[in-house]
């Protein structure tokens, strides 16, 4: 028989966390790390719109951390006999050496700009956005339960990243950035 997809296990609205533990669907930890899924999500559409190799190489790359930093999420940290990767500095500074690469080639942002361009683009800032909605549960969830204090550096960081990919997008494509007009 082939695999199933449903368990059943969470008809009554609660599930189980890597280590064991069993925990509501509307425990801060799931809502952390469901938005990080969310995140992934729009990372994955995102990519779908990318032409650029080197774009599609970091989005692809980004996703697949951000199942490291959502299993990093989903088990507790006093959990320590189990197999999961835990997010560490070597994250932080691959994602601060991939910002300061683009950056080079981006010209210097002199005024603020909104979000859009092309469809990757736009994509890319709707992540950032998502992003940011999950740096800010997991904060939350970090108020009230002991967490890996690098998954929030993560997400600080690769709001910043995700900010500069789409700057990234319009440029690899000649498309101008749209121009915040105070007033307009």
């Amino acid at each position: 028989m082939a695999f199933k997809i449903y368990t059943k296990t969470g008809d009554k609205g609660t599930t189980v966390l890597f280590g064991g533990d069993r925990v509501s669907k509307n425990h801060p930890r799931l809502d952390a790390y469901g938005t990080v899924d969310v995140l992934n999500s729009h990372l994955g559409l995102a990519a779908a719109f990318v032409k650029d190799e080197k774009l599609k190489k970091i989005i692809l790359r980004s996703q697949n951390e951000l199942f490291d930093l959502g299993g990093d999420l989903a088990t507790p940290l006093e959990k320590t006999n189990l197999k999961i990767t835990r997010i560490d500095d070597s994250y932080i500074e691959r994602l601060e050496k991939t910002i300061d690469e683009l950056q080079e080639v981006l010209p210097e942002l002199k005024v603020f700009i909104l979000p859009g361009g092309n469809p990757a683009a736009g994509h890319l800032q709707v992540a950032r956005a998502v992003c940011r909605t999950a740096e800010r549960k997991t904060v939350l969830l970090a108020e009230t339960e002991k967490i890996n204090e690098k998954v929030i550096v993560y997400l600080n960081r690769l709001s910043d990243l995700l900010f500069v990919l789409a700057r990234y997008a319009n440029y690899v494509e000649g498309i101008p950035e749209p121009v915040w007009e105070p007033g307009k």
